[in-house]
C-alpha cells in the first residue's frame, strides 16, 4: 500500500447539473440501453490513443505492455460486467474532474432537451443523439466502481457511486489495480443481467464499436482466456470499395455520438506532395451542441494512426457540424500545438477537406434535392455563416444556399433558380429579412413586388441580415433589401395593371403627405409616396445608406448602435383611407394630426414593433374612434312618429 492509501475515502457531491442529469437518465425509460457499452468502449479507446501519443515523448510509459487493448469481463454469478483498458489511466484530480463534473456550456441545453424528449415519449432514440458517455452506465448499473492507475504513477484510485447524488474517491491497493489504465466495474441491475450474456455483448460490440482502432476481447467467465471480438483495424485505412454502408454508419455513430444515419459520407486518400486520409460525415440531424462555442473534437487529427489532437480546427466554424478524422503520414508524431498552427502541411489538409466537403454537398444538391433539403433544414443557418467569414469560397457557398421565397410555395429555391426567373428590367436580387417566415410573407413591403411578379427571398435566420451585407452580388446581380431605400419598381411592369394603380398622387394627397411629415417632425427621416404598396396604407423603410430595418433592430438590441437611424414613412397615395384624410379641410387639423401619428404607429406595428408612446397611441385611437362614432350617429336619418 502506498502512503496515499493511508488517507480516508473522500465523499463528494456531484456538480449540480451532473446530479440532475443522472436523475433524468436513471428515472427515464429507454428501450435502447446498449449505448452504455459503446460509450465505455469509446472512452477506453481514447485512453489508449492518448497513451500512444504521450509515449512518443516518454516511451517508458508503455513499460513491457506496449500493445493497446480493451477487455470486457463477464461475471454472471455476481451480476457484474467489467470494462478494462491499458490506456493512460487517471490521477485522483483527473478522476474527480472527469467523473464528477461536466465543464461544458451545453450541459444545461442537453438537460432541457432530454426532459422535452422524455415528455414526448421519444426516449428510445435520445441517448445516442447526445453521447452522454460515462454517465450512461447508470442506466444499467445501480453502482459503478472505477479503479484507475495513471501510466508511470505509483498510486491508484478508486471512484465509487450509486448515481444518486454523491461519489467517493479513495486510495486503492496497487495489487488490486491494473498495472496501467482503468477498470470500470458495473454492478448490474436485475433487469440488466442479460448484459452478462456473451452473444449479446458480441453483437453490441460488432454493431456499434467494430471501428474502434484498439483490439477488443471478451472474457466469458472468471479465469477464462480472452477471446478477441474486434482486431482494432482502423476503418479509414481500408479501401472504400471494401467498406459496407452499415460499417460507415457504425463508425459515424461512434465518432459523432449520435444514432442517426449520416447524410453524407466523405472518405478519400490524398496523395502527392502531402499524403493523408480523410473520413468525415455530415449528420442528418442537428447535434444539440451545434451552437456551443466550447465544443471541440469535431474532426480528430491522427498521425500514422496515433491520435494527436481534437483541437486542430480542420474545418472552418461554418462546417462545425462535420464529424470525423484526418490521418496524416507527413506530420511528425511529436507535433506541438504551435507547429499545428503554423504547419503548411496542415494548412493544405484544411483547404483540401473544406473544399471536398463543399464539393460533395454540391453534388448532393444536384443529385438528390429532397435529401439536400433535409440537410439544409438542419444546417443551412450554420453554413450561411461562411458567406461573410470565408471570402475565398463565397461563390461556392452562395451556390449551396437555399431559400424560401414569395414564389416558392414552401419549397426551397437556389440563387441560380432566382436569377433564371428575373423579370423584365429587374436588376437586383430582392430580399426581406426578419425573424419569422410567415410574418415576412405577410409584410406590406412585398405588395408592389407581388403585383409585378417579382420574387423576393424570405430570410428568417439571424445570420441572414449579416451575410447579405458582405455578399455584394450573385452572377452580377446585387442583393437589395425591400425595406431599404427606394423600391425602384417603376420600370418593372405590373402583372395585371389597373389605371388607378399607375396614377400619380393628386395635389390633395401630396399636400397631406407634406402635412404628415411636418406633424411627425424628428420622429422620421422623411415621409414620401410609396411605389411598393398596393393594399396597405403605410410602411417603414430604411434610408439608402446604412443597415436595413432588420439589421438595425439586431444591432440596436445587441448594443452595437449608438443611435439607430430614423425610419422613412412611405404612404400609399391610392389607399382609400389616405385619399379620405387628404380630402379633409383645415377645420379637421387636430383629427388629421391624430391620424398622422396613428399611421406612423400602424407602420411600426406592421414592422414588428410597438408604438413608441403606448399611452399617446391609446388616446389618439380613442379620439379617432369617438369621432367616427359621432359622425355615424349624425348620419342616421331622424326617427319619425307614425
Amino acid at each position: 500500500m502506498t502512503a496515499a492509501a493511508d488517507s480516508k475515502p473522500e465523499s463528494r457531491p456531484f456538480e449540480a447539473d451532473v446530479a440532475k442529469l443522472l436523475h433524468l437518465m436513471v428515472h427515464s425509460v429507454y428501450s435502447d440501453k446498449d449505448v452504455f457499452l459503446r460509450e465505455l468502449i469509446s472512452n477506453a479507446a481514447d485512453a489508449c490513443e492518448r497513451l500512444r501519443y504521450e509515449a512518443i515523448a516518454n516511451p517508458a510509459l508503455l513499460g513491457d505492455d506496449p500493445k493497446p487493448r480493451i477487455t470486457i469481463a463477464i461475471d454472471a454469478d455476481n451480476r457484474r460486467l467489467v470494462v478494462e483498458d491499458n490506456g493512460i489511466g487517471m490521477s485522483r484530480d483527473e478522476m474527480t474532474e472527469a467523473l464528477g463534473t461536466i465543464a461544458r456550456s451545453g450541459t444545461r441545453a442537453f438537460m432541457e432537451r432530454i426532459e422535452a424528449v422524455k415528455e414526448g415519449g421519444e426516449g428510445a432514440t435520445l441517448i445516442g443523439q447526445f453521447g452522454v458517455g460515462f454517465y450512461s452506465s447508470f442506466m444499467v448499473a445501480d453502482r459503478v466502481d472505477v479503479l484507475s492507475r495513471r501510466a508511470g504513477a505509483e498510486e491508484a484510485w478508486l471512484w465509487t457511486s450509486d448515481g444518486k447524488g454523491t461519489f467517493s474517491v479513495a486510495p486503492a491497493e496497487l495489487t488490486d489495480a491494473p498495472a496501467r489504465g482503468t477498470r470500470i466495474v458495473l454492478h448490474l441491475m436485475e433487469d440488466a443481467k442479460d448484459y452478462t450474456e456473451r452473444l449479446r455483448l458480441e453483437g453490441i460490440i460488432r454493431s456499434q464499436s467494430g471501428h474502434v482502432p484498439v483490439p477488443i476481447a471478451i472474457i466469458e467467465k472468471p479465469g477464462a482466456a480472452p477471446a478477441e471480438v474486434s482486431d482494432g483495424a482502423a476503418l479509414w485505412t481500408r479501401p472504400r470499395s471494401e467498406i459496407k454502408p452499415e460499417e460507415y454508419a457504425d463508425f459515424y455513430r461512434g465518432v459523432a455520438g449520435q444514432f442517426d444515419e449520416p447524410a453524407l459520407t466523405i472518405h478519400y486518400r490524398a496523395e502527392g506532395r502531402q499524403e493523408f486520409t480523410v473520413l468525415a460525415f455530415v449528420p442528418s440531424t442537428r447535434p444539440f451542441d451545434l451552437f456551443d462555442p466550447d465544443r471541440k473534437g469535431r474532426i480528430k487529427l491522427y498521425v500514422k494512426r496515433v491520435f494527436i489532437t481534437d483541437e486542430a480546427e480542420i474545418v472552418p466554424r461554418y462546417l462545425r457540424f462535420v464529424r470525423g478524422l484526418v490521418d496524416s503520414a507527413d506530420l511528425p508524431l511529436n507535433v506541438s500545438r504551435e507547429m499545428i498552427q503554423q504547419s503548411p502541411i496542415l494548412a493544405a489538409i484544411k483547404k483540401s477537406v473544406t473544399s471536398r466537403v463543399l464539393g460533395d454537398l454540391e453534388k448532393l444538391a444536384e443529385s438528390d434535392a429532397g435529401k439536400y433539403a433535409k440537410f439544409w433544414d438542419a444546417f443551412g443557418g450554420v453554413l450561411k455563416e461562411g458567406i461573410y467569414e470565408d471570402f475565398e469560397r463565397r461563390d461556392a457557398l452562395l451556390g449551396l444556399t437555399r431559400f424560401k421565397t414569395t414564389a416558392s410555395d414552401d419549397k426551397l429555391r437556389s440563387l441560380k433558380d432566382y436569377v433564371g426567373s428575373l423579370k423584365q428590367n429587374q436588376t437586383a436580387i430582392y430580399y426581406l429579412a426578419g425573424g419569422d417566415i410567415a410574418r415576412l410573407a405577410a409584410s406590406p413591403h412585398l405588395e408592389g413586388f407581388r403585383a409585378r411578379g417579382v420574387e423576393v427571398l424570405l430570410l428568417g435566420d439571424p445570420v441572414d441580415s449579416f451575410w447579405v451585407t458582405s455578399a455584394p452580388s450573385f452572377e452580377g446581380k446585387p442583393f437589395k433589401s425591400v425595406t431599404q431605400g427606394a423600391a425602384d419598381l417603376a420600370l418593372i411592369p405590373l402583372v395585371d395593371a389597373k389605371p388607378e394603380q399607375a396614377a400619380d398622387a393628386d395635389a390633395a394627397v401630396t399636400n397631406f403627405i407634406a402635412f404628415v411629415k411636418t406633424t411627425l417632425g424628428d420622429a422620421v427621416e422623411n415621409v414620401r409616396v410609396s411605389d411598393r404598396l398596393t393594399d396597405s396604407a403605410v410602411c417603414l423603410v430604411a434610408s439608402d445608406s446604412g443597415p436595413d430595418r432588420q439589421l438595425t433592430k439586431l444591432l440596436s438590441s445587441a448594443g452595437r448602435l449608438q443611435s439607430a437611424a430614423k425610419p422613412i414613412l412611405e404612404i400609399n397615395p391610392r389607399h382609400d383611407f389616405i385619399v379620405a384624410l387628404a380630402a379633409l379641410g383645415e377645420d379637421e387639423t387636430p383629427f388629421k394630426q391624430d391620424a398622422a401619428h396613428l399611421l406612423f404607429d400602424e407602420a411600426r406595428i406592421l414592422d414588428g414593433e410597438l408604438p413608441a408612446d403606448p399611452r399617446g397611441f391609446s388616446q389618439r385611437l380613442a379620439r379617432v374612434a369617438g369621432r367616427g362614432l359621432r359622425k355615424g350617429e349624425a348620419a342616421k336619418p331622424a326617427e319619425t312618429t307614425p
